[in-house]
């Protein structure tokens, strides 16, 4: 059958030559930076472990593609900037993805096309999903050499916006629009955990199980190291508050404002009012409050802060039951448990939480949940997860120590991972002549040689 060839694209001319471009420049790839991501892998271990965590019913005598093989083809190309799996329509014959999912970069043997693609998310079950959250844990441990003296547990929930008919859609009266509720848990950079939720719960919902399963997960491996979990105001649940100290977890949660609160810091508030009036700058004075909401188990410590100023009045509280301990002990005039030192150094830092979860969401398409069942959506979301592990890896391996060690994963991506590079084939060697124009090769190197030294 004979093939026509595509049309020539015509461009502005230059001087008084013609300016002309095509699609036929042959073996060549935009995506050669997965090469380092594949060495990152090899440190990681990660799609082993994704592998190993979900079943394959086929019969290994009928299968062309690998699970393995499609597992890295979709990660990888998520971290490559690739949302979508209609993409793979043509990915799958990239060189450079086909060398990062462990597959001889031929022709005539493309990945898997987006339908097997599609046929794997689908047959992903609740069970599997339980492992692939395990092994983000064990991910998390198995980058420590040492047991840290703490961790702390960021709990935080986001809208992941709906615009079909996906199972388990509702409208979200505070996000104005029909959503998923996914809660996501974090220790600083690495996730722990991202859960698919229907939007119609408590923001907490679930919650407490899944505090429950990291902290038997990380005390298993860690006996001795401390735990914290730090969230906003919309995991402050009582029910929550008393697993924590039943499993002897320290917590530092946001807590609503109410009447008996603001009376509580009302002199607090009159103070700062005072001294802002007095000076026209913003003023905020803190102090510990004892307090107990009529559905508690028990009174808890609260920081109060009152803050004032040209906007006017904005307390703000937080429960924790850090001060307990500084109690016991009889340490309660130590610098280190000032309110304002906690609140500022401890709660605050709970905003570092939000860009990570903003950095999966905008540039890893953790919101691309357009299958119609919420498992195959579940799955879709971990796959996301994992590409973000994948380059979280690099920054925290590979560029550790240099400027690169704070980027975002777009930033990562622009930069290290879409470099072009012409592949030659030979009978014993894959070459990619990498761009000799590419601006960023000192950095390259450099984390391809931190890779080659830890593998």
């Amino acid at each position: 059958m004979t093939q026509r060839k595509p049309p020539t694209l015509s461009l502005k001319r230059l001087g008084r030559r013609n300016v002309e471009a095509d699609f036929e420049g042959g073996r060549l790839t935009s995506d050669a930076g997965l090469l380092l991501l594949r060495q990152a892998d090899s440190r990681l271990g990660l799609l082993d472990a994704v592998q190993a965590a979900i079943p394959d019913p086929r019969d290994p005598l009928r299968i062309t593609h690998p699970q393995r093989a499609m597992l890295a083809q979709r990660i990888l190309a998520l971290a490559a900037g690739y949302e979508d799996e209609n993409d793979h329509q043509q990915l799958r014959f990239d060189p450079a993805l086909q060398a990062a999912a462990e597959q001889e970069p031929a022709e005539d043997e493309p990945l898997a096309s987006p339908p097997t693609l599609c046929r794997l998310e689908n047959r992903i079950t609740r069970q599997t999903l339980v492992r692939l959250q395990e092994v983000l844990v064990e991910q998390f441990l198995d980058s420590h050499d040492q047991p840290p003296e703490q961790v702390i547990l960021d709990f935080d929930a986001t809208d992941d916006p709906l615009h079909g008919n996906q199972e388990g859609r509702f409208f979200h009266g505070y996000y104005r629009g029909y959503c998923y509720l996914p809660l996501y848990v974090f220790c600083g950079r690495q996730p722990l955990a991202a859960y698919l939720r229907p939007s119609n719960i408590d923001a907490a919902k679930h919650a407490r199980a899944v505090l429950w399963l990291l902290v038997q997960k990380l005390r298993s491996r860690w006996p001795e190291t401390r735990i914290i979990l730090r969230a906003d105001g919309g995991f402050c649940r009582w029910r929550l508050l008393r697993l924590c100290d039943r499993l002897g977890v320290k917590y530092i949660v946001g807590l609503a404002k109410n009447a008996r609160l603001k009376v509580l810091a009302a002199d607090l508030q009159r103070q700062a009012q005072t001294d802002y009036e007095a000076s026209q700058e913003k003023q905020r004075r803190f102090t510990w409050l004892r307090y107990a909401a009529g559905t508690w188990d028990r009174p808890r410590w609260v920081i109060a802060k009152a803050e004032h100023s040209a906007q006017g009045e904005n307390p703000r509280f937080v429960v924790t039951n850090l001060f307990d301990d500084w109690v016991a002990a009889g340490v309660e005039a130590s610098p280190a448990i000032s309110p304002q030192r906690v609140y500022d150094q401890q709660y605050c830092a709970r905003g570092e939480m939000e860009n990570r979860i903003k950095e999966q969401q905008l540039y890893l398409f953790a919101d691309r949940t357009s299958c119609s069942r919420l498992l195959a959506n579940q799955f879709r979301l971990l796959l996301s997860t994992f590409a973000y592990v994948l380059l979280e890896g690099v920054r925290r391996l590979g560029l550790s120590g240099t400027e690169w060690a704070d980027v975002r994963v777009d930033t990562l991506r622009l930069k290290l991972i879409k470099i072009a590079a012409r592949v030659r084939i030979t009978a014993r060697r894959v070459i990619y002549h990498l761009a000799s124009c590419c601006p960023y090769q000192a950095i390259f190197r450099h984390a391809l040689a931190r890779f080659a030294n830890t593998s």
